[in-house]
């Protein structure tokens, strides 16, 4: 299989995106990555002695974090983002990741690599952890702010199938995202979509609200851009605040401190559940090729997690299921 990073995208390209292909590419020789960017500034971090399975293609241009994603897009037909999509279409590349500008990124899914037949509009997943550890798939977390009840079926059969496909769960149990859990709860929105979920092909197993998303109550959660964006950056939020609370609250005295030493694996422990770096790569369902989006600030260990998740994607065929559900066949 092959996979084409951009290798000039997110806070720590392209160390990053090298040392995780270094890493990968030692554990996963069967394995062909292609980093995509400056042949000048990528050669000479990956060193004299790269692995056969690590190759470079060379783009001349990046699309920055404060471009603006369709102009960029298309004027910047030699950054490493769209020449990635391009491989990808081309069928030179099996899969893309990019921890790159994400409106840019679905930009590039859209009109490089182009939408699923059947697909009205595509919607960008993301892993949750969950302290069950079986994790949670949400969907839409930002690709579009208004969405439709049909399209927010689509997100539904989606994430069933990627949970499916990638993570080997029979029967995914699927959940709406609400201000109740009661089924006439809710905006109008979201009383059409819960109409419409009981009557499909899914494991559909109600309303849930956001105090109890992490508490492993289903496998994927669906929701409108809008408010799924709202979602992963309160939790983000949320996690880092505590965290940071924690630390304070643990070198306050020497008491504290004696504390937190006896109790620093578990702390460790904790912080491991809950570190994103375990449940890096988005992908944007809907896309007639595989497109992962990674963290903007993914490190090494963050990006070899998305390389990990993509190659399952990859293996388990999960952009011919999902075109196989929406084409009718």
């Amino acid at each position: 299989m092959r996979i084409a990073i951009d290798a000039m995208g997110g806070d720590h390209a392209p160390r990053a995106h090298v040392d995780s292909a270094l890493a990968a590419a030692a554990e996963w020789p069967d394995t062909q990555l292609i980093l995509v960017g400056n042949p000048e500034k990528i050669q000479p971090l990956l060193g004299s002695d790269a692995p056969g399975n690590i190759s470079i293609e060379p783009a001349s241009e990046v699309i920055e974090s404060d471009d603006e994603p369709v102009k960029a897009v298309r004027r910047k037909a030699d950054s490493s983002m769209v020449v990635a999509g391009r491989m990808v279409k081309e069928g030179r590349a099996d899969a893309m990741i990019s921890s790159g500008n994400t409106g840019a990124l679905m930009a590039t899914g859209l009109l490089v690599v182009g939408r699923m037949a059947g697909i009205e509009r595509p919607g960008l997943a993301a892993m949750f952890p969950t302290l069950d550890n079986r994790g949670l798939l949400a969907l839409d977390m930002g690709a579009n702010m208004d969405a439709k009840p049909e399209q927010l079926l689509q997100y539904a059969l989606m994430g069933s199938i990627y949970r499916s496909k990638v993570h080997g769960i029979a029967k995914p149990r699927i959940g709406l995202l609400n201000v109740g859990t009661e089924a006439a709860k809710g905006n109008e929105l979201t009383k059409a979509a819960f109409d419409l979920f009981e009557q499909a092909p899914i494991n559909f197993v109600g309303n849930v609200e956001a105090r109890d998303v992490l508490e492993g109550v289903c496998d994927v959660i669906v929701c409108d851009g809008f408010s799924g964006n709202i979602l992963l950056k309160a939790l983000e939020g949320a996690a880092s605040s505590i965290f940071k609370l924690l630390r304070e609250e643990l070198t306050s005295s020497l008491k504290a401190k004696l504390a937190a030493a006896v109790l620093k694996p578990s702390f460790r422990r904790v912080r491991d559940r809950m570190d994103y770096n375990e449940y890096n790569g988005a992908p944007l369902l809907g896309i007639k090729g595989l497109v992962v989006k990674g963290h903007g600030s993914s490190d090494a260990k963050a990006m070899k997690t998305a390389i990990r998740q993509t190659r399952t994607a990859i293996g388990n065929r999960l952009i011919a299921s999902l075109a196989d559900e929406f084409s009718g066949k």
